[in-house]
């Protein structure tokens, strides 16, 4: 086995069994601003520049999937001004900061249903998609207008068509053809779910996919998330007996 301990904290990884995926619910960003005087849209680029960092930490850490809950179905209901200043933000990223995952081997995959989104946003989703679909380093999967009973509702429909056509008996629908339709695919499931910020509920975050996955709930506001909190949720997760309701 091999450990690794930093400089930042006192946990011991181990390093060969880091959770292959890590999903995070990122919250806080809002809070943030608000204790330092600030207008949300400061929290939410402070939220932006935690998550440049956290992928860096999880290729280096040697996961192979991240999946991060960056705008649900529900945050619609916001108002404008902050829904805006999040597009703009989504742009930038797109735009800038996205595209240099080229150059570090990661590729991009976007959860959730994107025709809502302007666009120029979801032209720029699908030109990164294909640019880093042949990279083979971390997985990041962006869930944007992303929510858990949305996604079982498109899949179930697909489904449906299916069987209205004859393709498909109702009686032959398995739990792996309902995860063969959802957004997330060939992806395993997250062994490991992050909450930031106080708050200990899923938010309609992968309904399905996080049956068996272990919680991890911090105090710590998105923005102030980094390497050390990371390694402590790991060290955590390493810590827990899954035993998947086997006894």
């Amino acid at each position: 086995m091999f450990f690794q301990q930093t400089e930042t904290n006192n946990y011991e990884i181990d390093m060969e069994r880091v959770p292959q995926h890590i999903a995070i619910i990122m919250d806080g960003n809002g809070r943030w601003a608000k204790k330092r005087f600030l207008p949300r849209k400061a929290g939410h680029k402070a939220g932006a520049e935690a998550l440049e960092r956290i992928i860096e930490d999880c290729r280096d850490l040697g996961v192979k999937h991240l999946t991060v809950y960056a705008f649900s179905t529900e945050n619609w209901k916001r108002s404008q001004e902050e829904v805006d200043a999040i597009m703009d933000l989504l742009r930038q990223y797109l735009n800038n900061y996205f595209k240099k995952f080229l150059k570090d081997d990661i590729r991009l995959n976007v959860i959730g249903d994107i025709h809502r989104l302007d666009q120029d946003i979801q032209d720029s989703i699908l030109e990164i998609e294909d640019l880093s679909k042949d990279k083979t380093g971390l997985f990041v999967h962006i869930a944007l207008n992303y929510g858990g009973r949305d996604e079982l509702r498109r899949a179930i429909t697909k489904i449906a068509a299916e069987v209205e056509q004859g393709n498909l008996k109702a009686a032959d629908i398995t739990e792996e053809m309902i995860s063969d339709h959802l957004d997330t695919a060939n992806v395993p499931d997250p062994e490991l779910v992050i909450r930031t910020s106080g708050e200990e509920r899923i938010s309609n975050f992968l309904l399905w996919q996080i049956a068996y996955s272990e919680f991890f709930f911090t105090d710590t506001l998105w923005p102030d998330f980094n390497r050390a909190s990371l390694e402590e949720a790991i060290y955590y997760y390493q810590n827990r007996e899954r035993r998947f309701g086997g006894r």
